[in-house]
């Protein structure tokens, strides 16, 4: 008998949207030893893994010799590594796209497993054929329900063909963009009517997703008028559906996905990157896919005894109030904190008064409620409103800590001093600008390869501009405040977007908002929607002409 026994969890990865993995699969990621996955799935499971997971198939070799290995060895090989790792008492998750039960390569090595007697469960995945149509928005039944065939056409036969011509079934094909016509003449050859209603859909449930409505006569004529096909990429994976019941007409209403205000656009977030994320995921919420680019670095102060100073002071009682102006601000006490091995509680007796919701939420997180947050603008002007001036009566000590970057707050501190209060201005850190973004990125801000920029400070602006070039025209940008825009039009920016409030939240959700007006003002026009970088000029076809 050998030592602890393995197992393996065959778990399906969905159709390409890192959402659509089971509460189960995050769960079996999470206790994996090694993770064999399918490349096209690979990043999608892997952020879930332990640090110190195994990837034995993960890529060892170099692209060229990746490219000339047959697919079929591949799956032998991931088979392979599964067994010899739950062999050795590994836990071991076998990932596969879209549901194990749906892939063929899986059942093989399903019984490969049963037949040395090594134990496995499935953990059942979002298939393509189900996820892709449910993105393009295409159902596949409807309340006069009729039978939902799939068929890869890849594997079927005359036979399945031919029935599949004489049933009024909906079928779901799994095909590759450049046999898409072949499987639609299949289908003509064998007794469907050429003006049946079919959908394609490229790269389903991803941000790149395209679902293309046509006829199965006529599917060839709309992929190259659409100039999708002839395509170097005609290997790639495509959901075809084909049937009365997934007609255009209802998808124009029901396509939810590709419909989203900023689905596909490339919007650049320049920003220090501990601040971009929860922005980030706003910006994904709207259909965007955010590139985050650092123009700030936060560095310590230069002489850091006078913040070691003040710190002490939070604890022998030298302050009644501290006020906290960034986030940054909020991360320099409290790694100062740790540093002297002191947590939340030295701020007790203290007030503590915040400038914007992030802030807030960042001192919050750290075991801190604000007792002072601006009620109107979020600014040191918005602060100075509600502050309460120094009253001998009730405030013991007429002290303010105010951390701040190495950038002025003459505003704030005159302001306290003007109210009664003795103001410790302290530079908690400096912003200094980051390095510049790899020659790529440089290349699509200033080339137009990015739909929309956010600018969030005055000095965003001034970064990314001296450390990556000056946005294209087409670019849309959008500015968080009017002194940001102020900038930006001096760097010979056309500002499109301004917020409501100085908020980061607020300047997503404006950038949406234009992002559907500019959709709904195409679609008025009888016009394909197009993202603002697909209006560049086409200068090389101008040449070749």
């Amino acid at each position: 008998m050998h030592g602890a026994q393995g197992r393996v969890t065959f778990l399906g990865a969905g159709p390409g949207d890192p959402g659509l993995l089971t509460l189960r699969a995050v769960e079996a990621l999470g206790q994996a030893d090694v993770l064999v996955a399918d490349s096209r799935v690979h990043d999608v499971v892997r952020v879930h893994t332990r640090p110190g997971v195994d990837t034995p198939l993960q890529p060892v070799t170099d692209e060229a010799s990746t490219a000339s290995a047959p697919a079929g060895d591949v799956a032998i090989d991931a088979g392979e590594s599964a067994i010899a790792a739950a062999r050795a008492g590994k836990r071991v998750v076998r990932a596969v796209a879209g549901d194990p039960g749906m892939d063929s390569d899986a059942a093989r090595e399903m019984l490969a497993l049963a037949g040395e007697g090594i134990p496995f469960e499935v953990v059942p995945g979002v298939a393509a054929a189900v996820g892709v149509p449910a993105y393009a928005g295409v159902p596949l039944r409807d309340g006069q329900g009729t039978d939902v065939r799939f068929v890869d056409a890849a594997t079927a036969d005359d036979r399945c063909w031919t029935e599949l011509g004489v049933s009024d079934a909906t079928v779901v094909v799994s095909t590759t963009l450049q046999e898409v016509s072949a499987a639609a003449g299949e289908l003509v050859a064998a007794g469907r009517k050429p003006d049946t209603p079919m959908t394609v859909t490229l790269a389903g449930t991803t941000t790149r997703q395209r679902t293309f409505a046509a006829t199965l006569g006529g599917i060839t004529q709309t992929l190259k008028q659409a100039k999708v096909l002839p395509s170097p990429d005609g290997g790639q994976s495509v959901i075809a559906v084909v049937g009365e019941r997934s007609a255009p007409a209802q998808r124009d209403q029901l396509a939810w996905f590709e419909s989203k205000p900023l689905f596909g656009w490339q919007v650049l977030v320049p920003r220090t990157k501990e601040q971009a994320a929860s922005l980030s995921d706003q910006l994904r919420s709207y259909g965007a896919v955010p590139a985050e680019v650092p123009t700030i670095a936060v560095e310590p102060p230069r002489t850091p005894q006078q913040m070691e100073r003040a710190v002490k002071g939070l604890v022998t009682g030298r302050y009644e109030w501290i006020a906290f102006t960034s986030v940054n601000a909020v991360k320099a006490v409290r790694e100062k904190f740790e540093e002297y091995g002191l947590d939340a509680r030295a701020f007790a007796g203290i007030k503590v008064a915040a400038v914007g919701e992030q802030t807030a939420r960042a001192l919050v997180e750290f075991g801190v409620k604000p007792d002072l947050v601006p009620s109107g603008e979020q600014s040191a002007a918005g602060l100075l409103e509600d502050w309460p001036p120094y009253d001998p009566v009730f405030d013991p000590i007429d002290r303010v800590f105010l951390p701040r970057a190495d950038i002025a707050t003459e505003t704030l501190v005159a302001g306290l001093i003007e109210l009664g209060w003795e103001v410790d201005d302290v530079t908690a850190y400096r912003t200094v600008r980051a390095s510049p973004p790899p020659a790529e990125t440089r290349e699509a801000i200033k080339g137009g390869g990015f739909d929309a920029v956010l600018f969030t400070s005055s000095s965003t602006v001034r970064n990314l501009v001296g450390i990556a070039g000056k946005p294209h025209n087409v670019t849309v940008i959008a500015c968080i405040g009017p002194a940001t825009a102020k900038t930006a039009e001096e760097h010979g920016l056309r500002v499109d977007v301004m917020a409501p409030e100085p908020s980061v939240h607020k300047l997503a959700e404006t950038l949406a908002d234009f992002g559907a007006q500019r959709r709904a003002a195409a679609l008025e026009a009888g016009e394909q929607v197009k993202r603002p970088s697909e209006k560049r000029p086409a200068r090389r076809r101008a040449r070749t002409s």
